[in-house]
């Protein structure tokens, strides 16, 4: 049994990963967390279902090495396609961000009586189908509609989030999902929950009305104090903040900078490190 003082391990393509980071120490600050951001390889979303698998071991092999207590998948991506291999190859807790999200978008649609539902998400997350068997499970009224926004990963990953190239590029791939009646819409990828104010912004403006938008990272955060009461997961005593290390497989330097428009507080030093294949 991992002590529950070790760390939660947590890993993305990039820098997505980040917004689950902030929203576990928004709500758990006392845990330890150690982040792996696959810089070398991003992004995942393009990838086939095999490379994606390798790639997701690598990462996986990198944390339990440190002696991670839960491992937490914060990509759509690799949830949808290696979440249940994972499980079944580690001996330790593994959680993705489909069924979270999947959850609370349910959760929207209900309150605000919408039959459909759509996912912004990677070309991979989308052609998994993950999300619609995700939702079937919860609720057979629901249909999914998926879009796939190839785009919106590099420019997050390039600071790209205000001005006329990402507006144009959410209003290209929100248009379908308005027009197709979605009520409520979920972010199949971690990296767009820093477009959500201008992802909000445009399909107001294309629905002439609201629409309800689930950040799929939130929705895990509360799965993780799910697993935490339910002892799936044990959680860190004391009131001091856990610590935080950032690991990356790739340009470090830029990862720094980036991340502090993710996380609010003071960063450490990021760890460039080489996974074996």
């Amino acid at each position: 049994m991992v002590s529950a003082g070790a760390p939660l391990g947590v890993f993305d393509s990039g820098l997505g990963g980040l917004t689950v980071v902030r929203a576990l120490r928004r709500s758990l600050p006392g845990e330890h967390i150690v982040y792996l951001g696959d810089t070398a390889r991003v992004p995942y979303g393009t990838r086939s279902a095999e490379t994606i698998l390798r790639y997701a071991r690598s990462c996986a092999a990198e944390l339990t090495q440190r002696g991670v207590k839960a491992l937490v998948i914060a990509c759509n991506t690799v949830s949808a396609v290696a979440v249940e291999r994972l499980r079944a190859e580690l001996d330790l807790p593994v959680m993705g961000v489909i069924v979270p999200g999947a959850t609370a978008v349910v959760r929207v649609a209900e309150q605000h009586g919408a039959q459909r539902v759509g996912v912004l998400g990677t070309l991979g997350t989308i052609a998994s189908n993950a999300y619609p068997r995700a939702v079937a499970q919860l609720s057979t009224r629901i249909e999914v509609i998926g879009q796939a926004a190839p785009l919106l990963v590099p420019l997050v990953e390039e600071g790209w989030l205000e001005g006329d190239v990402p507006r144009l590029a959410v209003r290209r791939y929100l248009e379908p999902l308005v027009a197709a009646g979605v009520g409520a819409l979920v972010l199949g990828c971690t990296h767009y929950p820093l477009l959500h104010g201008l992802i909000a912004e445009v399909a107001t403006e294309l629905r002439g009305a609201p629409l309800p938008v689930v950040d799929s990272a939130e929705a895990t955060v509360t799965l993780v104090e799910a697993w935490m009461r339910e002892g799936i997961i044990g959680q860190r005593a004391g009131g001091a903040l856990g610590r935080l290390e950032l690991l990356v497989t790739d340009r470090p330097t830029s990862f720094a900078e980036q991340a502090g428009r993710f996380l609010t507080e003071p960063l450490p030093e990021v760890e460039l490190i080489e996974l074996r294949p």
